[in-house]
């Protein structure tokens, strides 16, 4: 299963109601570091599948969003854990450490110190 694009209106449903790990891909098609980390969530798409669910969320078109969420840089991945934002990541990073993020909040963790 590849990301799915989200706009605002589908926001609560997909990320907010999810009964998974949500990684919300804020980005934008201008953004070079953005094109970098998108093969990266797609190959983590496909090696959680079922178990985490990564959405992608244009800045450019959900601007609401993106200020509501604080979002400053992109790319940003914020990790959603029952309709709350427990992490992010910012900036084109390693596969390893958005997968050491995962882990981390799948085994139930709250606060990654």
């Amino acid at each position: 299963m590849n990301p799915i694009q989200i706009n605002e209106t589908l926001f609560d449903k997909e990320v907010l109601q999810a009964n998974t790990l949500v990684l919300a891909d804020f980005w934008a098609p201008w953004c070079a570091p953005c094109r970098l980390i998108a093969p990266i969530l797609e190959e983590i798409a496909q090696e959680y599948h079922g178990r985490v669910k990564i959405v992608k969320i244009n800045t450019d078109e959900n601007q609401a969003l993106a200020m509501k969420y604080n979002i400053r840089s992109i790319p940003t991945v914020m990790i959603f854990r029952d309709g709350e934002s427990v992490d992010e990541i910012i900036g084109a990073v390693p596969k390893h450490l958005i997968k050491n993020k995962i882990d981390y909040y799948a085994q139930g963790a709250t606060v990654l110190n």
